[in-house]
């Protein structure tokens, strides 16, 4: 097995596991009183990754030299992801849910920045391609992102917004 397989086996993997992860922190959410927001939108997000993992997989030979110092940057961002996952714990989720009565989660990186898994996904998104010398699906698929995100983040903030006046809880 090549280098580019075996590292698209463990992003795919990865993100495997991660939808595992959301799917039953969103049954756990639902289950607390949570209200979704923008679920029309959602299925625009699975399409996209799902994309962008087949066109690697389609594109890039298995012989293509990997930039490894870009897998380098690649893993330090999956350390950063998890540092999102732990803290927001059960909260983590794919989709836009809302506990109405809770604060925000303001430890972590929330401490820092807002959407710290977006600025994740928006750099990942053509950096692992790239990695790969597919300069063409990096470009097409983080301009894609770049458009989702920017939609999805308006409709987070909105749903947020009656949040932000509660307290903020450093868990």
């Amino acid at each position: 097995m090549s280098p580019v397989h075996i590292l698209l086996l463990l992003v795919g993997a990865g993100r495997l596991a991660e939808l595992l992860l959301a799917a039953r922190n969103t049954r756990w959410l639902r289950a607390h009183g949570a209200v979704e927001i923008g679920a029309r939108h959602y299925p625009l997000f699975i399409l996209l990754h799902g994309t962008w993992f087949a066109a690697m997989i389609v594109a890039v030979p298995s012989g293509q030299p990997v930039r490894w110092p870009l897998i380098g940057l690649f893993a330090l961002l999956q350390l950063g992801r998890i540092w999102v996952l732990r803290t927001l714990g059960r909260r983590w989720t794919t989709r836009i849910l809302t506990l109405p009565d809770q604060p925000l989660v303001a430890a972590g990186p929330y401490r820092w920045l807002r959407h710290p898994n977006y600025w994740i996904v928006a750099i990942e998104m053509p950096l692992l391609p790239l990695a790969f010398g597919a300069w063409k699906i990096a470009l097409v698929w983080g301009v894609l992102n770049g458009i989702l995100l920017r939609y999805r983040v308006s409709v987070e903030e909105t749903a947020l917004a009656p949040r932000r006046a509660l307290p903020s809880t450093g868990d």
